[in-house]
């Protein structure tokens, strides 16, 4: 607790500093006189005195203050120091130093991303590990094991750089150079379109279907079938097939594929097995061998199963699966009378549909059933206590957990200084705009007022970012630095934008607000923010 609560004081602390520094520099290049330099409210708990500056730590660290001579309309100083004092200065000064602060809070995360983005990191290659079968990918030919040199042209070094490759890029064929086995060969796919929402915008991007994960080889087994007569069931994972290891789906393919039709075929699977202890239920992990004779067909298929991935692995309570009758075990066979292959295409056309009512056809212990159904909210909660209500259908598929999956390549991207520099100066922008777009939400009403957050959620923020690394805290530390410095902006009276605004009105129109006008919008701004922290205190307490 205390190891957070020192993250948490690291990451205001210096984000406070960061936006009073701002003030502090361009009012002494402007030739204000500042009297006090103060990070955080409250009790001094340290400080000093330079100059004719008192420079002190408080005890509450939940903001700062620069106090300037001259910065109250009825205050009044020495006739030598009166043309020192804040309100003494032209508009265009009080404008840049009231500017400072959001300015400086915009361009700190730049320097922030610059050392996250700068030296070797590690991260996922394109080496495909997983090619999805009824879309674009296998259509063309892609198979696990393939890397994408290239999309339409466009070098490609990162599984990231190839998903962005896509943005914009669908329903038409886009040629990949893929390197298979040493050889460069070049492929066409067509993409299918996919939008990705939230509350900031939405993307579209095409989807070919491939994966950079491995697949374990897990089977799904029909009831009829000779793999359930040998012995199988559904989320069996094959560990060895005649006594050679198999780690992935593409060894079983190569493994089977030894064996001619008919000839026996000797398994090791991995199953979890239910037990009970007295009242309390679970799972265990057990080995079970099976031998069956080789059927026809490649991978699952030669044991007479099927892949897994269209087998319902669990159902949201509450969902529209669950009301459907979904259970377990069941297999989804088709989509408004289209057959199924992947969860990746039921989650791709269902996206599309949205709330528009689909057929769907699934398979269980009583055969086959359609039924015609409509995805609906479903209110779900987040690791920070983050509630939403987005459209579900409520299937899911069979999730591995990181051990279960086989190794992922990786690829180490050496950003030199100038390559940082500019990554960060191009993804600070991106972040501001999808701020001001957030806030806009806020607003109008497309962004719930429950995303709001205080001091107790930032606290947690801090620890989780904290406990994934310094980049992670990173990252943190300058979102809220851009989410600090547009803030302040907003012309909110006691908020900087307000006396940005005010410093233009005056530059504008020659003559200063009516200090009874800046009384009173004085008052009402305090009192939206004491409204907006209660919110965001409320909306803490709640999660």
């Amino acid at each position: 607790m205390l190891q957070n609560l020192g993250f948490f004081i690291l990451l205001l602390g210096v984000l406070v500093t960061v936006h009073e520094l701002g003030h502090f520099l361009v009012a002494k290049a402007c030739g204000v006189k500042v009297l006090k330099f103060s990070i955080g409210f409250g009790p001094k708990i340290i400080g000093f005195t330079k100059g004719e500056t008192e420079y002190q730590v408080a005890l509450l660290p939940l903001g700062g203050f620069v106090k300037m001579a001259g910065d109250l309309p009825h205050e009044e100083l020495p006739p030598e120091e009166a043309s020192r004092g804040f309100l003494a200065q032209p508009p265009w000064k009080r404008g840049l130093i009231v500017l400072a602060g959001p300015a400086f809070n915009l361009l700190f995360p730049i320097f922030v991303y610059f050392f996250v983005f700068l030296g070797p990191q590690e991260t996922l290659s394109t080496r495909v590990g997983l090619v999805s079968p009824d879309m674009a990918a296998a259509a063309a030919g892609i198979r696990p094991g393939d890397r994408i040199l290239s999309v339409e042209g466009e070098p490609v070094r990162t599984f990231d750089d190839m998903r962005d490759a896509f943005v914009g890029k669908f329903n038409r064929p886009v040629p990949v150079t893929l390197e298979r086995e040493g050889q460069q060969l070049v492929v066409e796919v067509t993409p299918e379109k996919s939008s990705e929402v939230s509350p900031v915008d939405t993307v579209e991007r095409g989807m070919i279907g491939v994966s950079p994960y491995p697949q374990p080889p897990v089977v799904g087994v029909p009831a009829t079938s000779p793999a359930a007569a040998a012995g199988l069931k559904s989320f069996d994972r094959v560990l060895s097939v005649n006594g050679v290891h198999v780690q992935d789906e593409a060894a079983l393919y190569r493994e089977v594929a030894k064996v001619p039709e008919g000839t026996p075929l000797k398994l090791s699977v991995a199953r979890l097995a239910p037990v009970a202890v007295g009242a309390v239920t679970g799972r265990v992990p057990e080995v079970v061998e099976v031998t069956l004779p080789r059927q026809a067909g490649e991978g699952a298929a030669a044991l007479g199963a099927e892949a897994v991935d269209l087998y319902v692995a669990s159902v949201a309570s509450g969902s529209v699966a669950e009301g459907a009758g979904i259970v377990p075990g069941d297999r989804i066979v088709a989509i408004n009378g289209t057959p199924l292959k992947s969860f990746n295409k039921l989650a791709t056309v269902l996206n599309g549909l949205q709330a528009q009512p689909f057929t769907l056809t699934w398979r269980g212990e009583k055969g086959e059933r359609t039924e015609k159904l409509t995805q609906a909210p479903l209110k779900t909660r987040d690791d920070y206590g983050q509630t939403s209500a987005p459209l579900v259908f409520g299937a899911r598929p069979w999730s591995f957990s990181s051990a279960d999956l086989p190794p992922v390549e990786k690829v180490t991207i050496d950003l030199g200084p100038a390559a940082a520099f500019k990554e960060a100066a191009l993804i600070v922008p991106k972040i501001v705009g999808q701020m001001v777009q957030v806030l806009g939400g806020l607003f109008v009403g497309k962004v719930s007022p429950s995303t709001i957050g205080g001091p107790i959620m930032m606290y947690q923020l801090a620890a989780k970012s904290a406990e994934q690394g310094l980049d992670s805290f990173l990252n943190l530390m300058a979102i809220i630095s851009i989410n600090l410095g547009v803030m302040n902006l907003l012309p909110i009276p006691v908020l900087d934008g307000f006396h940005l605004l005010s410093a233009a009105w005056e530059g504008i129109r020659r003559r200063p607000i009516p200090v009874r006008v800046r009384e009173v919008a004085n008052m009402v701004g305090l009192a939206l923010l004491i409204l907006l922290m209660l919110l965001a205190v409320t909306n803490d307490v709640t999660r």
